[in-house]
């Protein structure tokens, strides 16, 4: 693991603290999550791309229904303007 410095406005980090002492977890540790979480709404790209998909925006997951669930539609869409 690389050590480093972050700076964080007081409300912010004092939040931060509270949910490492609720979840009884290292203040690094709850940094390590929410990065985790972080760089998931921003996959890598490849350099080629074939043919058109569906955008999709992620918002944390919390949904009631599963978007993947829900390509059917998608699909549906798709084969409408092929016609």
């Amino acid at each position: 693991m690389i050590p480093t410095e972050i700076q964080f406005p007081d409300p912010l980090f004092n939040r931060l603290k509270e949910i490492a002492d609720e979840q009884q977890w290292s203040l690094s540790e709850v940094m390590r999550k929410a990065a985790e979480q972080f760089v998931v709404r921003f996959p890598s790209r490849p350099d080629k791309q074939e043919g058109w998909q569906m955008p999709t925006l992620s918002c944390g997951g919390d949904f009631l229904v599963d978007p993947a669930s829900l390509s059917c539609e998608a699909e549906a869409i798709e084969d409408r303007n092929e016609t």
